[in-house]
């Protein structure tokens, strides 16, 4: 089973694990939050993914999801990627979570396109819950 890190601010982190385990009834296993302070060095943030990915993987990759591409945290990340080992998408909801939460025991590239249309199907106009809208 592929584990699981989502990286993003403390806060953030810690609500997403907690509508996990409000949806699914507990803590899914091989599934952490960083404690990370957007002001952490990126030091101290190399550490703690590290850490933290040790926790996650237990053999078959860790997939790191992460809330916005280019901060200091995503960038120390991109230095950890491994080609379908360890790999790393950003901007998590809560749709992406549980749906990547499902789908673990899948590969990884699977794993990647589940969480992918996950995130962004979960995001819905509720005026026009059907209508695809596009980016302005």
């Amino acid at each position: 089973m592929i584990g699981l890190l989502i990286l993003a601010e403390k806060k953030l982190g810690d609500g997403l694990m907690d509508a996990v385990v409000h949806t699914l009834g507990n803590r899914p296993p091989q599934f952490e939050t960083t404690d990370l302070d957007y002001a952490s060095d990126p030091e101290r943030v190399d550490a703690l993914l590290r850490q933290s990915l040790q926790k996650v993987d237990i053999g078959d990759g860790a997939l790191i999801l992460a809330d916005v591409y280019g901060a200091t945290h995503t960038n120390v990340a991109c230095h950890l990627l491994v080609r379908g080992r360890i790999e790393l998408i950003t901007g998590v909801n809560l749709p992406m979570l549980l749906r990547v939460l499902n789908y673990r025991q899948l590969k990884m590239d699977d794993l990647i396109d589940k969480a992918l249309s996950g995130g962004s199907g979960g995001i819905i106009c509720a005026a026009n819950p059907g209508q695809a809208r596009g980016v302005r």
